[in-house]
């Protein structure tokens, strides 16, 4: 039979938002998987420049960050089918589900008895840039009948899938039940019924589970004809079909696959509905400095400011910013204890200094951090095959070849000397310090930013005060020139009179 499992690829932050797909890109195109590139294909896209014809769909669209891609992998039953019809069915596949929306790359792996196909597809859709969207009952409602259909038209084993009609309903049985007390006992064996399956990657490991809880466990393997258990305290089996259809054997071995804890959800009790109240935190209006009372109680005094019902302080932010920045520059000034220009520029100088310096540390820590890089990009790739390696360990035997790069990659940490935790330990601890050294930065490069905003202001106040000087000196110096023209004319006037 052939089984389908969809998985998400996320984002990887700021730097390289689809690392995670780029690398399942070229993990499900590996030829030493592949035939050498033969069981190989795309829809929508070239395989070979997929990953970046993805890129540009989402850049389009503005849809670069959160879910990049997904993940279909069809698994089909050892020996059961060849290369390359599974290579037919999953093309097949892809076209259906995928084809008028995403650009998607399919492959076939067959370097293993176990035959199975992986489908990789955008996020985003190139034609409207709607993002996929997986809800919980997709897998029943449209992948795994799909892959159903296919599998029949080339002779293959199926999957039986449950209508929906079947999973809740209420008789006459149940009520006489309920009313005689027996549905304490039903439900309570369903919840544990339930716990089981989600735990479980096995069947095995779910029948283990259940007797862990106490129960006596038949099945068809040849202890019973049907599932049957016993719970602790009762004196007989019970089939666990009397449960419900999705009790019975095949379809619980069907939701250990398809079911898994992320999608389990409670219902909902109450629907009733109800009042909320939360609390609502009250902030304070802020109040203004000294220098702002003392400068709007001049405004008021002179008569420019008239009282009104409401504030009128919006309307004279900008003098508010300006006595702010006036207010830097004097605690700079205090804080350095500079009393004139000699001082600014020694202060100025050793800013500079001490800027360069934190620049280099900072420099000095991007090598350091650098030469570590391939292990923490080791490391990372072992948190993404954490979940396979776990279910691998839980005796999931699908999961071989995660499991195989996951012990690749832990011996190559290993080689060079180090543990995953203390790899781990070190790119925090290179985190913590750039973040420090930035905001060291940071501080110094504000600091002199206001020595320069200081240095100009005093330098075009110096300026105007001796442009003033020489229009000044200027001024007098023509007055003086023309009280001396007026004497000269006054006196020859008189002189003219006498000799008349």
């Amino acid at each position: 039979m052939a089984i389908s499992k969809i998985l998400s690829i996320g984002d990887c932050g700021n730097r390289f938002h689809g690392k995670h797909m780029k690398k399942a890109l070229d993990y499900i195109c590996k030829k030493e998987k592949t035939e050498d590139g033969k069981y190989v294909s795309g829809i929508n896209c070239q395989p070979q420049y997929a990953y970046e014809q993805m890129r540009r769909t989402k850049e389009l669209f503005g849809k670069t960050d959160k879910r990049q891609a997904y993940h279909l992998i069809i698994s089909f039953k050892e020996g059961e089918v060849d290369a390359d019809t599974a290579f037919e069915v999953i093309g097949r596949f892809a076209r259906e589900y995928l084809g008028k929306e995403y650009e998607a790359v399919y492959s076939v792996h067959n370097d293993t008895g176990h035959i199975h196909g992986h489908i990789i597809f955008n996020s985003v859709s190139f034609l409207t840039g709607r993002k996929y969207r997986y809800e919980k009952g997709d897998w029943a409602r449209h992948i795994q009948p799909i892959t159903n259909r296919l599998c029949e038209e080339y002779g293959l084993s199926t999957i039986e899938l449950a209508g929906e009609e079947t999973r809740t309903h209420e008789n006459y049985k149940e009520w006489q039940d309920a009313k005689e007390g027996k549905s304490v006992w039903t439900n309570m064996i369903k919840r544990d019924l339930d716990a089981c399956i989600l735990l479980s990657p096995t069947f095995d490991s779910f029948t283990e589970h259940m007797k862990e809880k106490g129960y006596e466990v038949k099945n068809s393997a040849g202890e019973g004809k049907y599932l049957s258990i016993k719970p602790p305290g009762m004196g007989q089996f019970k089939r666990c079909k009397s449960f419900g259809e999705r009790y019975t054997e095949e379809q619980i071995r069907q939701r250990i696959v398809a079911e898994n804890l992320s999608e389990y959800k409670q219902p909902l009790k109450d629907l009733r509905p109800r009042i909320l109240t939360c609390r609502v935190r009250r902030y304070r209006r802020a109040k203004l400095s000294g220098l702002q009372k003392r400068y709007f109680a001049r405004l008021y005094r002179t008569g420019k400011l008239k009282k009104k019902a409401y504030s009128q302080v919006l309307k004279y932010k900008e003098d508010i910013q300006k006595m702010k920045k006036l207010q830097e520059e004097y605690l700079f000034l205090a804080r350095h204890d500079i009393t004139d220009m000699v001082n600014l520029l020694a202060i100025e100088n050793n800013l500079t200094d001490k800027r360069k310096s934190i620049t280099a540390e900072r420099s000095r820590l991007y090598r350091e951090r650098n030469r570590y890089q391939p292990l923490f990009e080791t490391v990372t790739e072992m948190e993404e095959l954490k979940e396979c390696e776990h279910s691998y360990q839980a005796g999931d035997a699908f999961f071989l070849e995660e499991h195989e790069q996951y012990a690749s990659l832990q011996g190559k940490i290993e080689k060079e000397g180090y543990s995953q935790e203390e790899i781990q330990s070190l790119k925090e601890h290179f985190r913590e310090r750039i973040i420090e050294v930035r905001e060291k930065e940071r501080a110094v490069r504000k600091e002199l930013s206001l020595a320069k905003l200081i240095r100009k202001e005093l330098t075009e106040a110096g300026e105007r005060s001796r442009q003033e000087e020489k229009a000044a000196n200027r001024e007098l110096a023509e007055s003086r020139y023309q009280e001396q023209e007026n004497q000269n004319k006054s006196g020859d006037r008189k002189y003219n009179n006498r000799d008349r």
